[in-house]
């Protein structure tokens, strides 16, 4: 197809020299590749990516801060001086910390296990009761 198509468009011209006509078949090739590139882009866009195109979102997304921590043996994972709970089951673990303006979520596998609302005050505790074992929460009443 390239050296029929390339052929074609050179046959009414002369070339004096070998260098005249590499240079014309390099333009057309470059013409050419130019045009298969772009509607292969074109084609691949429309049947994949278009299908899979959503409207944007209405408000934009949080921007946020990540974190790793350890889940200390009371449940708490510490961020700026603040204490917030996680599930017992996470003790000793390492999790993932994902700060934005008003939340503080904690993720464990790629899943989000808790969530706190996000508190500027140091030394205070964001505790969620169901993360604390039955026999710890029977000690702090």
């Amino acid at each position: 197809m390239v050296e029929r198509w390339i052929l074609a468009r050179l046959r009414h011209r002369r070339f004096f020299s070998l260098a005249e006509l590499n240079a014309a078949i390099a333009e057309l090739l470059t013409e050419l590749n130019a045009r298969v590139q772009e509607a292969a882009r074109a084609s691949a866009f429309e049947t994949l990516d278009r299908p899979a195109l959503r409207p944007l979102p209405v408000s934009r997304m949080p921007i946020a801060r990540f974190k790793r921590a350890r889940v200390n043996i009371d449940c708490h994972v510490e961020l700026d001086g603040q204490d917030y709970s996680v599930p017992h089951r996470l003790v000793r673990s390492e999790v993932e910390l994902r700060l934005s303006a008003a939340t503080m979520e904690i993720l464990s596998g790629n899943k989000r296990v808790a969530v706190h609302a996000y508190s500027p005050r140091r030394c205070a505790h964001s505790t969620i009761a169901e993360h604390v074992p039955a026999s710890h929460r029977a000690h702090g009443k």
